[in-house]
């Protein structure tokens, strides 16, 4: 009787398809990524318009009453006389730095909705990309760790090279010894 595993074998033409599957998978993600810099180092448009400004301008500062809105999106009586004097500011040629400045320096850094990318706030605009680039390094280990497991270390394609174990070759043939023997290829 011999025994022989056929669901062992990866059929030749499912493992001509994975090299190809990864290369596409590879392209798109790195033509994906590539837009999202491109769109990210572009940046937004710039607002043309005295009331757009003032609200580019106000949504970066922290409303002293509601401080989780923003002073653009603040109803209270302090937010709207901190866009009015935003817009006197930006009417008299400020520009929005100089306008944030003179917020901060009345109010403290906690005005400011973003930290500010310098000393040890500096951590808080890194961190979240290391962790990102270590997630990404760590599941490309995992990744390969376990594609490397489920290749056939010899390269055969020969089901018969997939040796079973003792115990698992005596419930093989007590199983294959029970049926008809019609069924037994």
């Amino acid at each position: 009787m011999s025994l022989r595993t056929e669901a062992v074998a990866e059929p030749a033409a499912v493992r001509g398809r994975r090299p190809l599957a990864t290369f596409v998978l590879a392209v798109a993600l790195v033509a994906s990524g590539g837009a999202l810099a491109f769109v990210a180092a572009r940046g937004p448009e710039a607002p043309r318009s005295l009331p757009d400004r003032i609200r580019t301008v106000a949504s970066t500062l922290r409303c002293p009453v509601c401080q989780n809105l923003s002073v653009a999106d603040s109803p209270s009586g302090l937010a709207q006389q901190m866009r009015e004097t935003i817009g006197r500011d930006l009417a008299a040629g400020r520009s929005p730095d100089q306008i944030r400045a003179r917020f901060v320096a009345s109010y403290g850094d906690w005005v400011l909705l973003s930290p500010p990318r310098h000393g040890l706030d500096l951590a808080v605009w890194i961190l979240p990309a290391l962790l990102l680039v270590g997630g990404a390094a760590v599941a490309a280990f995992a990744v390969r760790r376990w594609s490397a497991g489920r290749e056939d270390p010899g390269g055969s394609d020969d089901p018969g090279d997939h040796a079973l174990s003792s115990g698992d070759r005596r419930l093989l043939e007590r199983v294959l010894s029970t049926l008809p023997e019609e069924d037994v290829g």
